[in-house]
């Protein structure tokens, strides 16, 4: 890790993701970090109440459309559960893409950018989640969701298709 070429390499790698996806329009959190992008998540899915956990619909959306482990860190990991069942959001709803260390080459990289402007085209598709069971603490490792409908999402999926 303290290689500078080494450094250079994976700084450079990340600069690379996050240029690729803000010139697709994606919105980030800026400026691009030394080891993650981060999606700004209540920009991405703006019609996505932060209580409805836009961080989390997009983390899913990730990993079924392009097998893509990304992490929320919002709502889900920060915010916590009023008496009345409804979520106090946390202070941002992100998600989190961490490239670990010499793990992906540059194809990878280039999977990651077109897969995220891909759910990003599909954003109007994609509805909140709700927590329906968590523990006391640490909620965001355990918790269980159920997805929340949005009307025209089988429809448009129908026409869409990750690309090969």
């Amino acid at each position: 890790v303290l290689d500078e070429r080494y450094l250079e390499y994976r700084i450079a790698s990340i600069a690379y993701l996050f240029d690729r996806l803000d010139k697709a329009g994606v919105p980030l959190l800026r400026p691009a970090g030394g080891h993650a992008v981060y999606l700004d998540a209540r920009a991405f899915l703006p019609h996505v109440p932060p209580g409805d956990l836009p961080g989390q619909s997009v983390s899913v959306a990730l990993y079924l459309e392009a097998g893509i482990r990304s992490v929320e860190i919002g709502t889900a990991m920060f915010g916590h559960t009023r008496p009345d069942g409804t979520q106090e959001p946390a202070s941002m709803d992100l998600v989190r893409l961490a490239i670990p260390r010499r793990v992906y080459t540059q194809s990878h990289i280039d999977y990651v950018a077109e897969a995220v402007a891909y759910v990003h085209a599909l954003r109007h598709t994609l509805g909140g989640y709700r927590i329906v069971d968590e523990p006391k603490a640490l909620r965001h490792f355990t918790c269980g969701f159920t997805q929340l409908p949005v009307a025209t999402a089988s429809a448009a999926r129908q026409d869409a298709r990750m690309p090969a």
